[in-house]
């Protein structure tokens, strides 16, 4: 893969950001691959996202921050900018159910997503023998009532240890404490089995099933301290009907479980998800 630097960026909307970016990198000969923009007219908000080659950049990424502070200054901007020879470290979390790990697991070994992936925690030992075969480090915390707040802080130094970008919340059916969520703010991914914003908490498909739905889904959201609420990122549909049971919704609900976590984590990987307040701008 091309080596390639990617500047994002979000600020109030006015006139001449994109020119001002846009000459800054002229200035600097740098070649856009793939530029992406959209104003919210409601908010007055304006997002951006710049893949630039980074053959011929006239910065390194040091001098760049220092050269592009005072446009970003200037314009309120909210950035980074991330070089692609750095893969995001993502710690994977799970529980007992394989689908979503495995998946992921795939998709890494085979080399479709670009990650590192430093190690898996879970409260159980189910997945033990599986991430393991794969060379990967596995830490099991059990989580049970009387210890929660010992087994997060547990958590949150093997997270800090691994040196973690990301956290992928992979099927981990415990809920996260809030100042994780805090600490961890837009940059902990979790999959939920239902379409949110119906059917929150536990047994999703169930409810579903009990409500006589004709579609299920699945919805890949950032963690927040509101239960199933944070900023949504991707969401998909499979169509049921009245034949299926319970134990079929989960079935089915499995495979759109996979595909949508993983082109979540594939957007987040690549720095196509901008924040704004609870909502997401996808630059897919």
């Amino acid at each position: 893969m091309e080596r390639t630097f990617t500047l994002v960026i979000s600020c109030p909307d006015r006139v001449g950001v994109v020119a001002e970016v846009s000459q800054f990198l002229a200035q600097h000969n740098g070649w856009i691959t793939e530029a992406n923009h959209h104003s919210d007219v409601r908010e007055n908000w304006f997002f951006m996202r710049h893949e630039i080659r980074a053959e011929g950049f006239g910065l390194s990424l040091d001098a760049f921050v220092k050269a592009f502070t005072p446009i970003a200054e200037r314009f309120d901007m909210e950035w980074y900018i991330h070089d692609s020879l750095q893969p995001k470290r993502v710690v994977l979390m799970v529980s007992k159910q394989s689908h979503c790990l495995a998946d992921l697991l795939h998709r890494w070994q085979s080399g479709e997503l670009g990650f590192d992936i430093p190690c898996v925690i879970s409260n159980h030992e189910d997945m033990r023998s599986l991430v393991e075969w794969h060379g990967i480090p596995y830490h099991c915390v059990p989580v049970k009532k009387d210890n929660k707040e010992e087994a997060f802080t547990q958590v949150e130094r093997l997270i800090d240890a691994a040196d973690a970008d990301t956290i992928v919340l992979a099927r981990y059916m415990q809920i996260i404490p809030p100042s994780l969520c805090e600490k961890y703010a837009h940059r902990m991914i979790n999959i939920h089995h239902s379409f949110l914003p119906s059917f929150v908490g536990a047994m999703p498909y169930h409810q579903a099933f009990d409500r006589g739905v004709k579609l299920i889904g699945a919805t890949s959201h950032y963690v927040t301290q509101d239960l199933d609420q944070g900023p949504i990122i991707e969401q998909d549909v499979v169509r049921v009907s009245h034949q299926y049971d319970a134990d079929d919704l989960v079935r089915l609900g499995r495979d759109v479980e996979k595909n949508v976590l993983a082109r979540a984590l594939r957007w987040h990987i690549e720095d196509r998800i901008l924040v704004h307040g609870n909502k997401t701008v996808v630059f897919a």
